[in-house]
């Protein structure tokens, strides 16, 4: 239909076990219980997959996809459920139609099912509502594993500070070379590309650099 947009194709029917190892590995070394990162509840709705799907696919277990029209519903459903007012209630349909620059009878026919939504109608209440893009048109395995990803990166940060305030303690001078070099910068950049062939690239030059350097004998 050209007034719809196309199902985002073939993916994993599960969320790929290599974010999902490497959250838990660090995890683990920052001493964060798993049940806290791998929180249903929590990457439910930081992804919009219906918590017994993103249960399923932690699990390593096939879920049934939703056609494109249901996982809109579904979506709009939890961000109205989830992004509430500050008062904690939820938008109204004309509160979410004036703030995404539509008719309420535009908006209610969306929310309600009964039109098909655009990629303009998407961007227009994914702006409203404050959440990235894509959060109503990706297949649920591709948006769990993006509310993974932003976990990781979380916990990257959370172990490199760690880590440079351990160093700063004991003056540790490799600390002042990877400071001196944007090393942890480029690190944390680097968790953000989208493949682990890219990461590994990244590991590799930084493997290089840090061969160079040989810590005092204790």
């Amino acid at each position: 239909m050209t007034d719809g947009f196309e199902d985002p194709g073939a993916m994993s029917a599960t969320a790929p076990a290599a974010v999902v190892a490497r959250v838990a590995a660090l995890a683990e070394r920052l001493g964060v219980p798993h049940a806290e990162v791998f929180d249903v509840s929590r990457l439910s709705a930081a992804s919009g997959v219906p918590e017994p799907v993103v249960g399923a696919l932690l699990g390593g277990r096939p879920a049934g996809e939703p056609d494109v029209q249901t996982r809109f519903l579904q979506r709009v459903d939890l961000l109205r459920r989830t992004r509430l007012k500050p008062n904690g209630r939820k938008y109204t349909q004309q509160e979410i139609a004036d703030g995404a620059g539509m008719s309420r009878q535009q908006a209610g026919a969306l929310i309600n099912g009964d039109r098909r939504p655009t990629m303009e109608h998407c961007d227009a209440i994914q702006r409203f509502f404050r959440v990235h893009a894509g959060f109503l048109t990706a297949e649920d395995p591709e948006a769990l594993v993006g509310a993974l990803q932003r976990t990781e990166q979380e916990l990257l940060q959370q172990l490199a500070d760690r880590e440079r305030r351990a160093a700063a303690v004991a003056g540790d001078p490799l600390e002042r070379l990877l400071q001196d070099h944007g090393v942890r910068g480029i690190a944390w950049r680097a968790a953000q590309l989208p493949t682990d062939q890219h990461r590994d690239k990244v590991a590799e030059w930084l493997d290089m650099l840090l061969e160079s350097v040989k810590r005092p004998e204790s």
